[in-house]
């Protein structure tokens, strides 16, 4: 794991909507968002920040709530918001985890299951020969 990420990095693991200036604008609006600044100006951020980016995200993005809401949300009741927002990504994980398995099942099913009928059928017609 990386200690430092930079911004371009940062906005693609956050996903859709969401670029440079994106980051630049909630930092200003998100106080608790302090990247360390590097030589001339660059940004890294650790992965606290991008745990609290990751929340806004959710909040913004996902909810469809304001910054003005998200800010209040953050302010009020972030040990709460925290939780529900692990509950959230661990829902997301365990549901990704369960299409993987169904699409290794539909794989299964379509294509090896045709291989193992035609096996069962020559076993069959070889145990025919021998029994005759």
């Amino acid at each position: 794991m990386k200690l430092y990420y930079s911004i371009h990095e940062v906005a693609a693991m956050l996903g859709p909507g969401v670029n440079e200036s994106t980051l630049r604008y909630w930092e200003k609006e998100f106080e608790q968002i302090a990247p360390r600044k590097a030589g001339r100006g660059v940004r890294q951020y650790t992965q606290k920040d991008i745990d609290l980016l990751k929340l806004i995200y959710h909040l913004v993005k996902e909810k469809g709530m304001t910054l003005k809401g998200a800010k209040s949300r953050l302010a009020v009741n972030k040990e709460k918001t925290d939780k529900n927002f692990e509950v959230v990504s661990r829902l997301k994980q365990i549901r990704q985890e369960l299409m993987d398995m169904k699409q290794a099942l539909d794989a299964f099913t379509y294509t090896q299951m045709e291989e193992l009928r035609i096996e069962s059928w020559e076993l069959k017609i070889t145990s025919l020969i021998h029994n005759s």
